[in-house]
């Protein structure tokens, strides 16, 4: 019994100093293999997937990716924990709402590099002042596409869309915002209105255009105006973007009456895990090489204006997709509206989608 004691004492001994050196490596390497791990949480495809690699292959840092397809669906996983992100990419007016729920935190600036690429003019936001939380990736506008084969006279202005020979020709894309925006576009209403009569008087207006809809779609209105299957789609400047590459007889417009500007910006999640990982990226991000060849991937407009010099020059001065300051000052961003009013918005939008059928 004896020597089985003293075995077994030997074996606790030897197991406690292995548990020791391990905890010794792991201060000394700055903590365990997971800190070589970045979580993201973004958009689908919205990233080139090459400089996830190229990232790797740099920092040693291995990537999980995920993905979302709506703000709100990104914000409602990251408020209700359980996964911990070190990277998310929400939209503007969402930004300031995660902003105001302690959902992500405060930038250390002192371990970003390369913030002096970001023009100043995408900085400095309604729903990020100073942009203590946030890192501006892509921007874009809500604007036209049309086949200039498939219609006889080209879309201009908003209210052009209710034209009769229109009709069940119009694809839009499937959000509150963007519909309701466009009408409120068409009588120079501001995009975040509270006027509950501006807000009857749209919808008035937009059920009067269902004649002219052909389908209200997400990502499958690319597939349909490619195939020329519609001759015109109310959606992002990106996914305009890809159409136009793929069809020759697309064109985009943003109408001259005003529309939305939007911006998707990087952001710290309160979760975070991998904080030096999280900057990493960001740093990697911000080099213009790099802001360049995920431009040229995902085709939306980038605010890294030394990426932005690296385009050709046929997209870097493409004012459908980078539009002149007279244009931009018609723009307008989509504020935070508050639970009360983003709901009359959606509910609104429900109302005029059950016009339709």
């Amino acid at each position: 019994m004896r020597r089985l004691y003293v075995f077994l004492t030997g074996i606790v001994v030897i197991i406690g100093i292995l548990l020791g050196l391990s905890l010794i490596m792991k201060h000394e390497s700055g903590g365990s293999q997971n800190d070589n791990k970045l979580v993201i949480y973004n958009w689908g495809d919205y990233v080139d997937p090459d400089l996830l690699e190229k990232f790797t292959d740099e920092t040693g840092i291995k990537v999980e990716y995920e993905t979302f397809d709506s703000n709100e669906a990104m914000y409602t996983k990251i408020k209700q924990g359980g996964t911990s992100y070190d990277i998310a990419i929400p939209s503007d007016y969402m930004i300031d709402k995660m902003i105001k729920e302690d959902l992500i935190v405060e930038l250390d600036k002192s371990k970003i590099t390369g913030f002096e690429n970001v023009g100043d003019e995408f900085l400095d936001k309604s729903f990020d002042p100073k942009n203590k939380y946030s890192i501006p990736y892509f921007w874009g506008t809500v604007g036209i596409v049309y086949n200039v084969k498939m219609v006889e006279e080209e879309p201009k202005h908003w209210e052009d869309l209710w034209r009769k020979e229109y009709q069940n020709d119009i694809m839009l894309v499937d959000g509150a915002r963007e519909v309701i925006g466009f009408g409120l576009n068409t009588f120079s209403y501001s995009l975040n209105t509270k006027d509950m009569g501006e807000l009857n008087q749209v919808v008035e207006k937009l059920n009067e255009l269902t004649p002219n809809i052909k389908a209200i779609v997400g990502d499958e209105m690319k597939g349909y105006l490619i195939q020329e299957d519609a001759a015109i789609g109310i959606t992002f400047s990106g996914e305009a973007s890809e159409m136009l590459d793929a069809n020759e007889n697309l064109r985009y417009i943003v109408p001259s009456e005003g529309s939305n500007i939007w911006f998707d910006n990087i952001v710290i999640p309160a979760s975070v895990e991998h904080e030096e990982a999280a900057y990493a990226f960001i740093n990697f991000m911000l080099e213009p090489e790099n802001a360049a060849q995920n431009a040229d991937y995902i085709g939306y407009a980038t605010p890294n204006l030394n990426a932005k010099a690296l385009l050709d020059e046929e997209v870097r001065n493409n004012e459908s997709f980078y539009p002149s300051s007279e244009t931009i000052d018609h723009l307008e961003v989509y504020d935070n509206l508050g639970q009360k009013w983003l709901g009359i918005y959606n509910d609104l939008y429900l109302q005029f989608k059950m016009y339709r059928k």
